[in-house]
């Protein structure tokens, strides 16, 4: 099983992916970590490309993406998770992340990028401003059991 957790910085998605590995177990890839897999980037997409195309009847891989061009990345048949946060939320946690500071640039980069993902075509949405995770991951792993 494949399972994309998609979503902008500090909106959630490796907290959340943690959570449903407690539940149904896999491996956590997150960004670009396939690049390890081959000295070009194209050769490192490719074959991972082909381990979550094979992944899709077998290992569970649990891939974070952060990025638009990385959604590309997953097969048809991944199940795919919208994470969302309100902005407030995404540049306290950013400011957290930075010991306390939020650069100008930084706070409008996080600004332009909120909603990047909204548009896209999504199984489940987690809103970690507003949803559990333990309910969500306990209602996810029963639907995908089923």
């Amino acid at each position: 099983m494949v399972i994309g957790i998609i979503g902008e910085n500090c909106t959630g998605k490796s907290t959340l992916a943690a959570e449903i590995q407690k539940r149904l177990g896999g491996e956590i890839v997150t960004g670009k970590d396939y690049l390890r897999l081959a000295k070009s980037e194209a050769m490192a997409a490719a074959l991972f490309k082909k381990q979550m195309k094979e992944a899709l009847t077998g290992e569970t891989i649990l891939y974070v993406i952060s990025e638009p061009e990385q959604v590309k990345l997953l097969p048809e048949g991944a199940v795919r998770i919208l994470v969302r946060a309100d902005i407030d939320t995404i540049k306290e946690r950013f400011k957290a992340r930075m010991r306390g500071n939020l650069p100008a640039p930084v706070e409008q980069m996080l600004e332009r990028k909120h909603g990047m993902f909204d548009a896209g075509a999504y199984d489940y949405t987690f809103d970690s401003d507003r949803d559990d995770s333990a309910t969500f991951c306990n209602a996810l792993a029963a639907d995908l059991h089923h």
